[in-house]
């Protein structure tokens, strides 16, 4: 029944009603009119509003209000449940056209939202490659320069030039450092597992411990699941040392219950608190899309933040 239909019937309800009581023997409205009947027919119509205001609100409109409630939580980057098309209406076609709708836009963003990532890492391989190859290049032939100037200067202008060569070291070190998280060399070349490991140790430093739990026989996966939990630990890990206050953390990547992978990253810091969420955490959310990964970020058991991300396996042998 369509919705024009379902209120009409429901006000036609009411005001047939009302005309009953009105008509029947129990009330009646003299030429003139007495205080007691006026509050008579005052409360019959006060009464009739009341109960067509129910009715239209719970049966009338409630459906309704469903929909809406689903439109004002719908977020593309939280996919949930589609909100349950019920009868044949106008309300149920307006339901089954608002499904269709998200279906279509979180397709068209996921698909932007690959096309982005792909450009950015390839521009992250591009400036990675330029900085080890012309500026690493660049700073390594000044830091040989510097040493051929140092041992042949006197002594106080032969330290000042190692100091000099010491500062060329170091920039030439965050550099590299750079480099290669620009471009993760070891998960191309030794794997997801090698590549964590190294992720792990690049975050320990003084106040802050990184432990890293690698299972042995994970399920297989394909290369850009890889790069998706690269890039998810990395941005979880630099959160972490960022903004979290963290002395220990932990990275676990492990196989799940059901043949997926999961990836745990742990601390024990201030916690998430009623922060709202940052560029990071999106980020974060649009690469799990990518590949329909399930990723929840929440405060953990025992304090500090959790991130937990399960990603299906690949078909193939066991890596």
């Amino acid at each position: 029944m369509s919705l024009f239909w379902r209120i009409f019937l429901l006000n036609a309800t009411v005001i047939l009603v009302a005309m009953a009581m009105l008509l029947g023997p129990y009330v009646t409205v003299s030429r003139h009119t007495r205080p007691g009947e006026a509050e008579v027919v005052v409360a019959g119509a006060a009464v009739m509003l009341v109960v067509n205001a129910l009715l239209v609100r719970f049966f009338g409109l409630a459906s309704l209000k469903r929909l809406s409630q689903a439109m004002t939580t719908a977020d593309l980057i939280r996919p949930e449940a589609r909100p349950a098309v019920v009868g044949s209406g106008e309300v149920a076609e307006l339901t089954r056209t608002f499904n269709a709708m998200l279906d279509r836009l979180e397709s068209e963003r996921a698909a932007s939202s690959a096309r982005i990532l792909s450009a950015q890492e390839a521009e992250r391989q591009r400036v990675a490659r330029e900085l080890h190859d012309e500026v690493g290049q660049s700073l390594t032939a000044v830091l040989l320069q510097l040493k051929h100037a140092a041992d042949q200067a006197p002594t106080a202008l032969g330290e000042e030039l190692r100091l000099a060569q010491e500062t060329t070291r170091g920039s030439l070190d965050e550099i590299r450092r750079i480099a290669r998280r620009l471009r993760p060399a070891l998960l191309e070349e030794l794997g997801l597992p090698s590549a964590l490991r190294a992720l792990a140790a690049e975050f320990t430093m003084p106040g802050l411990t990184v432990r890293h739990r690698i299972d042995r026989g994970l399920p297989p996966l394909d290369q850009e699941s890889e790069l998706v939990l690269y890039r998810i630990a990395q941005e979880a890990l630099t959160n972490m040392a960022r903004h979290s206050a963290a002395t220990q953390a932990e990275l676990c990547l492990r196989g799940g219950s059901t043949g997926a992978v999961e990836l745990v990253i742990s601390d024990n810091g201030r916690g998430i608190g009623q922060a709202p969420e940052g560029n990071g955490m999106r980020g974060m959310r649009e690469r799990a899309l990518l590949i329909g990964a399930a990723l929840l970020y929440r405060a953990g058991p025992e304090g500090g933040t959790e991130v937990r991300l399960d990603v299906a396996a690949a078909v193939g042998s066991p890596a």
